[in-house]
């Protein structure tokens, strides 16, 4: 044992003397070594903090530890990340009680979470439409007797203000383009509508002015919002327990056992809110998280274009008080004599690096509370139609409750393009045969006297039996017009009790199919396990599950960190592959000058593995010298970001770094890795110089220095 320690203490003196002799050498593959060594530091604290936030992200707001659907299923389940309107096409789970039973029968699971995908479009109100059907009731009820006068002139002054902007904007079109740009019937129809004729008679008689403003004029505003939603359909309270980073930003939760909807506060914000309003927002984010100038961004200068055109908007909302208002607060503050109010909103957007955090707190302080900001308001009925998987159309009315939006995440459209629906609703929209549908389609059964046959009697039961006089006879099926009419009213009826109810049972939320569910559990470690113990259950229980983690769930989303680890360890890969060929030839250059040395430790008696080991432990030395250094460089460089913070510059990134900024933290891991790759590296490209001068005898040594 000695006699090893005295030998290894000769190979490092000489390594060491040898890597100091040959300075140069040693710095350029010392140098080539501290840059990798750096690189996997810095970059796998990075992609690791980027796996870590982004997992945050994911499993925190919609995906759970692990998502499970059916096996059955053709398509794949991808949960966010996707615009996509169409749903990926699941096989129903439909029995969500005995899945919720076996899957918490899983010792590594903590709760279970109810949940569907789908999408709808939905039409948000066209101004003229609204303001004329608030018309139409205040003249119900002024004709009636009541005593709203003053609130059936200001309405009937809003529905003149908005004919005056259709009429100035039908001017504008025929000046710029040409007659033909406009069909001869609309010309006339607002030229009705501006008319006095139309007006002198408004108050004794309403109806037919109002009909025909409804039919002909409305149309004209095209200012009605084409809602593009996808929602997830849920239990809204297990979801709230289960997703602790939710929080509700406007309104209320849904209330228990209650049918709603609640708006993902993004959606509400990108697609609800006034679209100047909105261009706004964006201008000021732009200049005060990103750092944009008006002067030099040519996005920002778009969106104030944008407002300067598109005044008519808020002209449509305003009646003859708020015309009034926003003329004296326009001028008041661009100190101008301008009274077409048309005209002081364009100057009023026409906005410069200097005036516009002025008049932003303008617009929001003095313009904003006299308009609508959001085209669906909290506490509006909003009738969502979809597609169910059979290809009919469903419609349910649903009350908005607020908006939602998850902590650290408000700003990205990925965590945020997903609205919520409570379950039972969900499943009416889906096609699912939910109770209340079972039981109208007995009564309907019941009314129309149909019954259930046996397939041989199904053609004497249809086409009847002759009797003794030759006539048919149809059973005890009601005559055609009767059971019509019992259809009908049966319809009828539905649909006012839709109108009116809005409860349900809870226990209907544990009573019917899902599509997936979001698992949370106790331990993330064993995820791996967890997922296939979760398909073992699934078999013994006769429910064939597909169980997913949530970085598959989030479909490409998740896939990014994976593509980045990639890119990085590719990267890292030709890096090392460049260092193995310079240290190799390096050392192999090094070898063949020092042929008279290694002939004389030959001829003293210096074994050939004595010269293997003296190459690696040059070798070895460099790499740990450079490598460590290279790792504390890179040590130095992860705290730094650390505490600076890398800023999330576009909404992809805010989500990948779960928040505004990614503070990458630095574990014994990273450090590990790099060193043991150096290591790795600097013992491979010591072999062959080690073999080159392992076969030189003695006797060639010393003849080379000859």
């Amino acid at each position: 044992m000695r006699g090893y320690l005295d030998t290894l203490k000769v190979i490092v003196q000489i390594a060491l003397r040898n890597l100091f002799a040959s300075r140069l050498k040693t710095l350029i593959v010392g140098g080539i070594i501290l840059f990798g060594s750096l690189l996997v530091v810095v970059g796998t604290a990075l992609v690791d903090s980027v796996d870590a936030s982004m997992s945050r992200s994911v499993i925190g707001s919609v995906a759970g530890h692990i998502q499970v659907y059916s096996a059955k299923s053709k398509d794949e389940l991808t949960v966010m990340g996707s615009m996509a309107m169409e749903s990926p096409d699941l096989t129903p789970l439909d029995d969500f009680a005995a899945l919720r039973r076996t899957l918490l029968a899983v010792p590594n699971v903590k709760a279970v979470v109810p949940m569907g995908l789908s999408a709808a479009t939905v039409i948000a109100g066209n101004t003229v439409d609204v303001v004329l059907e608030r018309l139409r009731a205040l003249a119900r009820r002024k004709l009636a007797g009541e005593d709203v006068q003053a609130a059936y002139e200001s309405e009937k002054d809003h529905v003149r203000q908005i004919i005056t902007v259709l009429s100035a904007e039908v001017d504008n079109i025929r000046k710029i383009q040409s007659e033909k740009a406009i069909a001869q019937d609309d010309l006339a129809a607002v030229a009705k509508a501006v008319s006095p004729e139309l007006w002198a008679g408004f108050d004794r008689d309403p109806y037919p002015a109002l009909e025909f403003l409804e039919n002909r004029i409305a149309p004209l505003a095209s200012d009605a919002d084409m809602l593009f939603l996808r929602y997830l359909g849920t239990d809204t309270d297990a979801f709230a327990k289960s997703f602790d980073r939710m929080k509700i930003v406007d309104g209320q939760a849904i209330p228990r056992g209650e049918r709603g909807f609640l708006f993902s506060k993004w959606v509400y914000e990108q697609q609800v809110k006034l679209k100047t309003a909105l261009r706004l927002d964006k201008i000021n984010d732009g200049i005060n998280k990103r750092s944009q100038t008006i002067a030099r961004s040519e996005e920002l200068q778009r969106w104030i274009k944008q407002n300067t055109t598109e005044v008519k908007e808020i002209m449509l909302q305003l009646d003859g008080q708020k015309t009034a208002s926003f003329r004296r607060l326009l001028q008041g503050e661009l100190g101008s004599q301008q009274s077409d109010v048309a005209k002081l909103l364009a100057e009023f957007f026409r906005v410069d690096d200097a005036n516009f955090a002025r008049r932003y707190r303008f617009f929001y302080d003095q313009l904003a509370p006299m308009l609508e900001l959001y085209r669906v308001r909290i506490g509006d009925m909003l009738t969502i139609k979809s597609f169910t998987k059979s290809g009919y159309v469903q419609s349910v009315k649903l009350r908005v409750y607020g908006t939602f939006a998850f902590q650290g995440l408000e700003d990205s459209h990925i965590a945020g393009e997903l609205n919520l629906m409570d379950m039972v609703s969900f499943r009416e929209l889906y096609g699912f045969l939910t109770p209340e549908r079972a039981r109208e389609v007995g009564e309907i059964k019941t009314m129309a006297g149909m019954k259930e046959v046996a397939r041989d009697q199904a053609e004497a039961e249809l086409f009847g039996k002759p009797d003794l006089g030759g006539a048919a006879s149809g059973g005890s099926a009601r005559p055609v017009d009767e059971a019509e009419a019992a259809l009908r009213s049966l319809a009828g009826r539905q649909q006012r009790a839709a109108r009116a109810s809005q409860s349900y049972d809870p226990a209907q939320l544990e009573q019917g199919d899902v599509l997936n569910a979001a698992v949370i559990v106790k331990d993330p470690r064993r995820i791996s396990q967890t997922i296939k113990d979760i398909e073992a259950a699934g078999a013994k229980a006769g429910i064939p599950l597909r169980a997913i983690t949530w970085q598959k769930a989030s479909g490409l989303v998740g896939q990014f960190v994976t593509m980045i680890r990639a890119v990085l360890y590719i990267s890292v890969l030709i890096i090392f592959a460049v260092a193995l060929v310079i240290i190799n030839n390096a050392l192999v250059m090094a070898t063949l000058e020092r042929m008279p040395e290694i002939g004389t430790l030959r001829a003293v008696g210096a074994q050939r593995r004595f010269l293997l080991g003296m190459l690696l432990v040059e070798a070895l030395a460099v790499g740990v010298l450079f490598g460590s250094l290279g790792a504390l460089l890179g040590a130095g460089i992860v705290g730094v970001i650390h505490a600076m913070g890398i800023p999330a510059a576009n909404e992809i990134l805010y989500f990948l770094f779960s928040g505004p900024r990614l503070h990458p933290s630095l574990s014994p891991a990273n450090v590990i890795i790099s060193l043991a790759i150096v290591l790795v590296v600097s013992a491979i490209s010591s072999i062959y110089p080690g073999l080159l001068a392992m076969r030189v005898s003695p006797r060639q040594a010393m003849q080379s220095d000859d």
